[in-house]
């Protein structure tokens, strides 16, 4: 068996404004005040003898690395962003940052904000744009009615509201 791992498929480059400032902020925080402060317990757990048995070295050692490949992967990341700030022409139909108010079958509503996969975590509701449902919602207009096919099986849903964040 291999150590070969094919290459997983480029994310969307778009990313809101909020988005690419707390990215930033990330890298900022990880740069300017982790790294040096364990730069420094390294330092001085080194300074201490044996390196081979000093649990203090080599944990903070690990941790430099994991804070170098996030600060490598941010950097990377941020400098292919396309920060989209303007609202489309058309508010009617859906498209990046958008919240939309979905009604399901069932008539229960869902709301969500269509963002680009770096802010997926930030807060409930959000979604990537690489996601199906996302995929299926993209240039579609206001009170449309539509099916996608989520894990869970073929959905229908019709789209109550289209809004977006003033700029």
């Amino acid at each position: 068996m291999s150590r070969y791992r094919p290459p997983s498929p480029a994310s969307s480059q778009y990313i809101t404004p909020q988005g690419a400032a707390r990215l930033r902020e990330e890298l900022e925080a990880l740069w300017r005040i982790e790294r040096p402060q364990v730069t420094r317990a390294v330092a001085e757990a080194a300074a201490q003898g044996d390196r081979s048995e000093n649990a203090e070295y080599t944990y903070g050692k690990r941790r430099l690395r994991e804070i170098d490949r996030r600060v490598r992967y941010l950097r990377k990341r941020l400098q292919g962003m396309v920060i989209v700030e303007q609202p489309p022409s058309d508010p009617r139909r859906v498209f990046f940052g958008a919240w939309v108010t979905l009604e399901t079958e069932a008539g229960e509503e869902i709301r969500y904000r269509i963002v680009g996969p770096d802010e997926i975590d930030r807060e409930p509701g959000f979604i990537s744009m690489d996601s199906p449902l996302a995929r299926a919602l993209m240039g579609r207009r206001l009170d449309e009615e539509f099916s996608v096919e989520l894990p869970g099986g073929l959905r229908r849903f019709v789209i109550v509201e289209v809004a977006y964040p003033a700029p």
